[in-house]
């Protein structure tokens, strides 16, 4: 098959799988930024309701904060992720991968502050603390194995992990072990306190 003709997951920076709504809370990525972080994160809204469309309001700027009373409390944040994936598994992508989401704020891990600027942040449709739906890790790890074929993906962290006197999410609910065993990835990959063991990394 020539060149031209090799089928691709990607447009540019968009997954072709994934459903597209463009969220206008995006930047460039510093020169050189060495994309090998995936972050991730849980929301709803209002918190612990599930299935409305107020996340995508969120995220595209749209959102009626006089709808319900939380609302008020997050008023005018501007925030994004690269991807949120629904409680049945639906995958949509709000940002281009190789732009900045602002999805991490101030955070530091593998020795690195502000990781916004190489990381790929996922929220899953959920409270923290509350479990997750078996859909949404078998979304959550192909979307994980694609990002790792396309990205130097070394690391997979909580908002937790990497923003832990800000954050709990996704919270004790979230299955590490379940995700790691989807991937197939060495412990060295995940958080110290969810990876089962301490082997460094050496390859998938």
């Amino acid at each position: 098959m020539p060149p031209e003709e090799v089928p691709t997951s990607w447009r540019g920076g968009w997954l072709l799988s994934a459903r597209h709504c463009a969220s206008p809370n995006h930047g460039a990525r510093p020169v050189g930024a060495h994309i090998d972080l995936i972050v991730v994160h849980s929301i709803s809204l209002p918190p612990g309701e599930y299935g409305g469309p107020e996340v995508e309001q969120l995220f595209t700027n749209t959102l009626d904060w006089k709808a319900h009373p939380y609302f008020e409390q997050i008023r005018g944040m501007e925030v994004s992720a690269h991807f949120v994936i629904r409680r049945d598994g639906e995958l949509v992508q709000f940002v281009d991968v190789e732009a900045r989401a602002w999805h991490a704020g101030a955070s530091h891990w593998q020795g690195r502050d502000n990781r916004n600027d190489d990381s790929i942040g996922i929220e899953l449709e959920g409270l923290e603390g509350d479990t997750f739906e078996p859909a949404q890790y078998q979304t959550l790890a192909r979307l994980c194995t694609e990002l790792a074929l396309r990205y130097p993906v070394k690391y997979i962290a909580g908002h937790e992990h990497i923003a832990p006197q800000r954050k709990q999410d996704p919270g004790p609910g979230f299955d590490w072990m379940r995700l790691r065993r989807e991937l197939g990835w060495v412990a060295g990959c995940f958080p110290e306190s969810v990876a089962g063991d301490k082997r460094t990394w050496p390859s998938r």
